[in-house]
């Protein structure tokens, strides 16, 4: 069915209008019209007032565009307005107020009703009332006991770090994140219900991953975000080794698009594939990785919490550097790192960390913070030791080549501790 009507079903259609009628119509209404005025030969917007003067009148019915001609300038007002003329009865006396509600209205030059000036004896008592105790004590007043002249001098890394601390609401922000991974935790034990990959399969894939993350100047979280995707898509969909790749690269164009501000196009993502799947074919597994995930896209990963933790030791570069990578590392094995939580997995890198640069392993401030102690986590320390220490080795190393760079302080040529100490 054709949806655009040209002038010939215009003149069928049952309008009531002649098409001899709507054909001089034509000849006199311009073909393209402005929205905001008429563009003359000169390519200058007119207005509809001057456009009327150059012979654009029309004659119409039942067409509101088209002003019907009716003796007067085109651009005229095509209609009055009408205003409610006063009540023939007058209005009777409201109370012992009476005049001076009356007097205040001619003062003020609308209708008390809409005041609350019809509750006061006079416009002197509004004043005194405004200026008393407890009116000053408003929520719309400004609070002067706050510094803005210190918060105007604060450095953009200042203002940024009290923005993400939000002191008055960190313990509940905390708890909640702690709430939310608990809900959204993917199932350890999925590959075993696998028919056709394996947990080197996904070795690789996240491998491939984090040299994608790179490539592109992606942020951490990204990438993160992406690993839970897969796990968790995993943990309810059986998927064919050909289309592992798949489900990575539509995890990581969904990841970038909540995440990032300038994501990368699908096309990047067909690109980097090799051309190994369509456009269509990314954007319809990114459907069903939706479907799946039931659209929760927002979940607090071990970068959160480990970012937080640093942020409340106020950690130096080396240590927040080291601490994420041991973090990333545990991206790459699922087993035994699925059985774990976010946060532990953050709480045992900074910890393992701090082991490796010499600084105390878990301040008394984290103990608070974090509601954890070593005890808690004790088990995720141990194997992310001993990953650690056979991380050289490993076949995947896109993570030890990414953190060799100088901005991440070259944190992966430092050696492992041989033992974690006992006496915590």
């Amino acid at each position: 069915m054709n949806i655009f009507c040209d002038s010939e079903n215009i003149s069928n259609s049952n309008f009531g209008v002649k098409k001899s009628k709507v054909d001089d119509m034509q000849s006199k209404i311009p073909k393209k019209r402005a929205a905001l005025g008429v563009i003359n030969s000169n390519t200058t917007r007119v207005q509809p007032s001057r456009a009327a003067k150059q012979g654009l009148q029309a004659e119409c019915f039942g067409n509101e565009n088209v002003q019907p001609k009716c003796g007067k300038a085109f651009g005229s007002q095509p209609f009055a307005i009408h205003i409610d003329e006063k009540p023939a009865f007058s209005k009777p006396p409201i109370g012992p107020h009476h005049d001076q509600t009356e007097q205040q209205e001619n003062l003020f030059g609308f209708r008390p009703a809409l005041t609350t000036l019809n509750a006061y004896e006079s416009v002197q008592e509004v004043i005194e009332i405004e200026e008393s105790p407890m009116v000053k004590g408003s929520p719309m007043i400004l609070d002067s006991s706050l510094d803005f002249e210190s918060l105007q001098d604060e450095s953009p890394e200042q203002r940024f770090d009290r923005l993400l601390s939000v002191p008055e609401y960190a313990e509940e922000v905390y708890t909640y994140l702690r709430d939310l991974e608990q809900k959204h935790k993917p199932k350890p034990t999925y590959m075993k219900r696998q028919p056709d990959i394996t947990n080197v399969m996904r070795c690789v894939l996240v491998d491939w991953l984090v040299e994608v993350a790179e490539e592109y100047k992606l942020h951490r979280e990204t990438l993160c975000l992406c690993v839970n995707y897969i796990d968790r898509f995993l943990s309810h969909m059986s998927v064919l080794r050909g289309k592992l790749q798949l489900v990575g690269a539509a995890s990581m164009f969904l990841a970038s698009k909540f995440e990032e501000i300038y994501p990368p196009e699908v096309s990047e993502f067909v690109y980097i594939t090799d051309d190994t799947y369509t456009k269509k074919q990314v954007l319809r597994m990114e459907h069903l990785v939706l479907k799946v995930l039931s659209f929760d896209v927002a979940i607090p990963t071990f970068n959160c919490f480990c970012d937080k933790y640093l942020r409340d030791i106020k950690a130096d570069e080396k240590t927040k550097s080291l601490a994420f990578m041991l973090g990333e590392l545990t991206l790459i094995e699922a087993e035994p790192f699925l059985k774990y939580l976010p946060s532990q997995i953050a709480a045992a890198s900074l910890c393992l960390a701090n082991i490796t640069l010499g600084n105390e392993a878990w301040p008394m401030i984290l103990q608070q913070k974090s509601l954890y102690q070593i005890a808690d986590f004790r088990e995720c320390l141990n194997d992310l030791h001993q990953l650690y220490c056979q991380s050289t080795d490993h076949p995947q190393q896109a993570i030890r080549e990414k953190y060799k760079q100088d901005k991440y302080c070259q944190v992966s040529l430092i050696s492992p501790p041989s033992s974690l100490p006992t006496n915590f």
